[in-house]
């Protein structure tokens, strides 16, 4: 797998987002690769990519739901 370069642009730079698909370009290609070289399509890995990535997205939409919840109850509290 390939190295994946550190971010040398500010958090809140408008094209960070593009900048890190830069750096997990060439990693990302060489997962698909693996899966393929392993015997799965690639239409298969990718589904399965964008099924792990959507199902961490709503993880983590999820954890920050959850502690709004707590947060206005401990005020309440």
């Amino acid at each position: 797998m390939r190295e994946i370069y550190k971010p040398f642009v500010a958090s809140d730079d408008p094209d960070r987002d593009i900048r890190c698909q830069d750096a997990l370009q060439f990693a990302f290609r060489d997962l698909v690769a693996a899966s393929v070289e392993a015997g799965w399509s690639e239409d298969e890995a990718l589904e399965a990519i964008i099924t792990l990535a959507d199902d961490s997205l709503g993880r983590i939409g999820a954890n920050d739901d959850a502690k709004t919840l707590l947060d206005v109850l401990r005020r309440m509290a």
